[in-house]
């Protein structure tokens, strides 16, 4: 990075939503509502009215839930600037969130990156079939036995492997459904008793998606993209990238490859943030951040009070 960034913006990913998000916010600040009538003229239908009123089931379809959470972390965004926030110094976003922060950047249009993250959420779906894919949150295990873990469980086309990196003593493993049994199985054989499965059948950030990955990338090479106007890291070699073929590789490589979440808070650390900020709703990456950099402060403002209290510190 060329200047040590100050304030670093995080975009959430899935997990994030919930009927009514953002709606004290919106009712402050115009920009919510203007991002989200943007986004639903590129969709063609309601994506607020999606987000405010459900059904639930509906919102957390994964076509369904991509661009909303995306939606509302340019929101978010828009509404903080407009307010007199200063901008952001550097950006970051995890796994569907590096796509908020690609057009918060100004990498990618909102309107393109609504229907791109849609498509994608439509590809990962498509791409295993019901129940045969799973992912589990694995607490208080090292990456190093996890991995060991999860290579003696794969077998032929059923492998499981570390997803996301999210925190010290949180790692979400990834693959297919039988081979994560068999892995939860031998974790508890060695001591590892608290493990999540989590209520999704998309094995994201595994093997299993690497057949999404090439249809993926036949999508965005026909989606214009340009060089960021703010360094924004990846979740897949937590690296900066200009030239839009790089930024095209890395989001085809995060489909398939870890969310490298924990190095990416350190890296933005290390690099001069004296603060974050979540920047889109809940409280999600404010957590994980406590655990992996408890001296840098992060401010989630999908609520008021954060809004203003993020803001009054600016």
């Amino acid at each position: 990075m060329s200047t040590p960034p100050r304030t670093a913006f995080l975009f959430p990913g899935q997990g994030s939503q919930s009927i009514g998000m953002l709606a004290a916010l919106a009712a402050a600040h115009p920009a919510i509502g203007a991002t989200f009538e943007e986004a639903s003229a590129a969709l063609g239908f309601d994506l607020w009215a999606l987000a405010q009123q459900g059904p639930e089931a509906e919102l957390n379809q994964t076509i369904n839930t991509q661009p909303a959470l995306l939606a509302a972390g340019v929101a978010c965004h828009r509404a903080w600037l407009a307010a007199g926030g200063a901008a952001p110094d550097a950006l970051a976003g995890h796994s569907l969130g590096e796509y908020t922060a690609l057009v918060c950047a100004g990498s990618l249009s909102l309107a393109d990156g609504v229907r791109l993250v849609r498509e994608r959420g439509r590809l990962m779906q498509e791409a295993v079939p019901e129940g045969q894919g799973a992912m589990a949150a694995v607490l208080n295990a090292d990456l190093a036995l996890l991995e060991e873990v999860c290579a003696e469980a794969s077998a032929g086309d059923e492998a499981v492997v570390p997803a996301n990196l999210n925190a010290p003593g949180q790692i979400v493993i990834s693959g297919a459904a039988a081979a994560l049994d068999r892995a939860l199985a031998a974790l508890a054989a060695r001591g590892v008793k608290r493990a999540i499965r989590l209520p999704v059948s998309v094995p994201s950030h595994s093997p299993l998606m690497r057949d999404a990955a090439v249809r993926l990338a036949e999508v965005l090479a026909a989606v214009e993209l340009r060089a960021p106007t703010t360094p924004v890291l990846h979740n897949c070699d937590v690296a900066t990238h200009e030239a839009p073929e790089a930024i095209r590789a890395a989001l085809v490589a995060q489909l398939h490859r870890p969310v490298r979440w924990i190095e990416t808070v350190e890296s933005l650390a290390a690099s001069g943030a004296v603060r974050f900020i979540e920047c889109g709703p809940g409280k999600v990456l404010a957590g994980l951040v406590k655990r992996i950099r408890p001296d840098v402060p992060c401010l989630p403002i999908g609520e008021p009070d954060g809004f203003a209290a993020a803001l009054a510190g600016a």
